[in-house]
């Protein structure tokens, strides 16, 4: 039997639309994505981007949780870095009131701190592509590396310019109170998790009982980008782990393999469970897919640039874009590691992808210009895929 597909939702903006019209093809797509067999359908955390939609998260869960029947909704993920454990556990719980035994919390850390970038700027020289890829057993190339099977793992992404950008400021001053950092990951998730099962006591051991979340029916994972705090956590505290190769495919394999390293049983699960995501575009043939995807590079460059998420430009008006060098560099790692083609030829990538990091499940991430086009993509895969 195949492995499941779930989806990930980032609620994109196309071109010449708004945010009322892309929060109606949301609730359409989840429609589609429940008759095809999807087994989960997740919706990201964006903010200040100009093209995506999907800010707030909870309200959108309820949405989409609301327009089906049987599919898992969640997110993928809510960002810690911002939250506390009590304000998240309040929203999840009142999901799962409304929704018993539909909800995933997806948990996530921002992926812009002040400390990792700190972290990343200080890495041994030593921790270079080839260096990384003797120690894995993997193969080097120019390109970065590949497994034994053949997927591709580019270089790392630097993301220490966008640290500088107006946008990253005003971001980090229009979501956290004056004078706040992020906690303390690790410990948002024990608190999290103990406010869940009932089980929290302050340090002078006072005891609080969140109305409603305590005892909710949720399923609760971590999602990350890398072999380190997260990874460790998942899988310590023996959760399920979404590992993101549509964002950092540089690391998935070394983030699964620390993740699974790291796993002990709970109660919530025997042995370890991996998500892996992929960011997929589907057409009838190769050719046509790949005109559906043309556009992805030139809103790739609007992130990556500090520019925030442009909403998603047409084929055609991408097809005008004159690309530098430095355009090509700044998204290089996310065109190659897009799976583009017919469903027979996504299908084949997919297994690599799900081959080389032994995923359980694959979460599936599509835009397109065209909402039809969209739509039509996930059923292709799906139809292919499970038959």
């Amino acid at each position: 039997m195949p492995i499941p597909l779930s989806v990930l939702d980032l609620v994109p903006i196309s071109a010449g639309d708004d945010s009322r019209g892309a929060l109606q093809k949301t609730l359409d797509l989840a429609q589609h994505a429940e008759a095809a067999g999807y087994r989960r359908y997740w919706l990201a955390e964006h903010h200040l981007n100009p093209g995506v939609a999907g800010s707030s998260t909870a309200l959108l869960i309820a949405l989409v949780a609301g327009a089906t029947d049987r599919i898992r909704v969640g997110s993928g993920a809510v960002q810690l870095s911002h939250r506390t454990p009590l304000s998240v556990l309040e929203d999840f719980g009142t999901l799962d009131a409304a929704f018993p035994g539909r909800i995933d919390l997806g948990l996530g850390r921002s992926g812009a701190r002040k400390r990792d970038a700190e972290a990343e700027a200080a890495a041994p020289a030593s921790e270079t592509p080839a260096a990384i890829a003797s120690a894995s057993g993997t193969e080097a190339t120019t390109a970065g590396r590949r497994t034994a099977n053949g997927l591709l793992l580019p270089p790392p992404f630097s993301f220490l310019h966008l640290l500088s950008s107006p946008r990253f400021a005003a971001q980090f001053k229009l979501l956290y109170p004056e004078g706040a950092q992020p906690g303390d990951y690790t410990r948002q998730v024990t608190d999290l998790l103990a406010l869940l099962a009932g089980e929290y006591r302050s340090e002078n051991g006072v005891e609080a009982h969140v109305v409603p979340g305590e005892g909710a029916d949720l399923e609760v994972w971590i999602l990350g980008s890398s072999p380190g705090e997260s990874a460790q956590v998942a899988g310590a505290r023996g959760l399920p782990f979404a590992a993101n190769y549509h964002v950092s495919p540089s690391s998935v394999v070394d983030a699964v393999e620390a993740y699974r390293a790291a796993f002990r049983p709970s109660d919530r699960l025997s042995e370890p469970y991996v998500v892996v995501s992929a960011d997929v575009v589907v057409g009838p043939d190769d050719e046509s897919a790949r005109w559906l995807a043309s556009p992805y590079g030139l809103w790739v460059r609007s992130i990556r640039s500090g520019e925030g998420a442009i909403p998603f430009p047409t084929p055609e008006d991408a097809a005008l874009h004159a690309w530098t060098e430095e355009d090509r560099a700044l998204v290089r790692d996310r065109i190659d590691t897009q799976f583009v083609g017919s469903p027979a030829t996504v299908a084949a990538q997919l297994r690599i992808l799900q081959e080389a990091t032994g995923a359980d499940e694959l979460l599936i991430t599509t835009i397109t210009h065209g909402h039809s086009d969209r739509v039509r993509s996930y059923e292709l895969l799906a139809k292919e895929w499970l038959g």
